[in-house]
């Protein structure tokens, strides 16, 4: 009895790899894309097609973003900002330095150029995203999905390499020997082993899970804690009072700083009162009193987002500080020593308090100096 050979061919575990390989390249060409695309489209926008974003003069000049981040930066990237903005040269550098990363290795991701390393710095920046907007969004964290998502898709792409449309794919098939390059494997697409790929994807998950994770939990709760709005709310404006001064006269001196709120809107002070500690009304600024402060009463600390006069009092965006002077509210009035209290209202309705006190040291005349901070 003769046996017919089968048509079938052995299972291989090799080919299997392979195959999968070949899935994975054709399965990720979009990610590749569009993960690239996003950071391209952001360099492009500030070199060649909104170049305004990089004009120190221009209301969208970049400053003006970067600087209601501060509210709300993590590990203390807001002073670093606040050190960026007193300092012109290295704050353009810097963002100069920033939208050139994002033009060049997201031009490389399109192409499927030198792919891992192309991954990498997008994963910086996404994590750097994170850190300083991650905190912000009006109607839900827009900028913490925007990060996470670029995060996760760069740890695929640093795991996966190139696509099989790519530069990469493209030098390997005319120059084999670069799959065995150090340099190629890990910066460029060259083929990992099935360990190496297993190891690297696993550790490239839990610090994804991990970074994901934790920062919804601060911004939101919901994992380790119950759901919150957040440690600063980026849709209900708050103004943060302190080193508050009050002369015998009325005259009064406070730093005000915008410390939350949507940076797409300005929050707006009608009215300020100075009341005693139970409330009784001393002196008042209503919105005709201050939109027409004069501009030494107002001193910005920085020159980018300020407290300014507007239709309905004064306007400030999110992360603008200032000291503000208020004129005696009635001419010839002697206050009496004590306590008091500063009241400042928004148009929302929201009122903020900070208590002030009338000693012997306010009465020569003079506010005490107190530091920018």
């Amino acid at each position: 009895m003769t046996t017919r050979p089968s048509s079938h061919k052995p299972h291989s575990a090799g080919s299997d790899l392979a195959k999968a390989g070949t899935v994975t390249a054709w399965a990720l060409l979009a990610v590749r894309f569009v993960q690239g695309w996003i950071y391209w489209g952001g360099g492009t926008r500030r070199f060649i097609y909104a170049p305004q974003k990089l004009d120190p003069h221009a209301s969208s000049w970049m400053a003006n973003k970067l600087q209601t981040a501060m509210p709300g930066a993590l590990l203390g990237l807001g002073n670093l900002v606040a050190f960026l903005l007193h300092h012109f040269t290295l704050l353009y550098a810097s963002l100069i330095f920033f939208s050139a990363l994002e033009l060049v290795f997201g031009l490389f991701l399109i192409l499927g150029f030198m792919t891992r390393l192309s991954a990498l710095v997008t994963i910086g920046l996404s994590f750097a995203l994170m850190l300083l907007f991650g905190w912000q969004g009006a109607t839900c964290i827009d900028e913490w999905t925007m990060a996470s998502a670029n995060f996760a898709m760069g740890m695929t792409l640093f795991v996966a390499g190139a696509s099989a449309v790519s530069l990469d794919a493209w030098m390997l098939k005319r120059r084999p020997s670069l799959n065995d390059k150090p340099w190629f494997q890990w910066f460029g697409s060259g083929t990992w082993n099935e360990h190496r790929t297993r190891r690297v994807g696993l550790i490239g998950a839990a610090i994804t899970m991990i970074f994901v994770g934790l920062t919804y939990n601060y911004y939101r709760g919901s994992i380790f804690t119950p759901f919150h709005g957040g440690p600063v709310s980026p849709a209900k404006h708050a103004i943060r009072l302190s080193r508050g001064t009050l002369r015998q006269d009325g005259e009064v001196r406070f730093l005000a700083d915008v410390d939350a709120g949507t940076a797409a809107e300005p929050s707006n002070i009608v009215n300020i009162l100075l009341t005693t500690p139970r409330g009784r009304l001393v002196e008042r600024w209503n919105s005709r009193a201050l939109r027409t402060l004069p501009k030494q009463d107002i001193k910005n600390i920085f020159a980018y987002n300020k407290f300014v006069t507007a239709y309905a009092g004064l306007g400030a965006k999110v992360g603008a500080q200032a000291w503000i002077t208020l004129p005696p509210g009635i001419s010839g009035s002697t206050l009496k020593m004590g306590s008091y209290r500063l009241v400042v209202r928004t148009v929302n309705g929201h009122s903020f308090r900070l208590p002030l006190t009338l000693s012997t040291r306010e009465t020569a005349g003079k506010h005490p100096v107190s530091p920018p901070r």
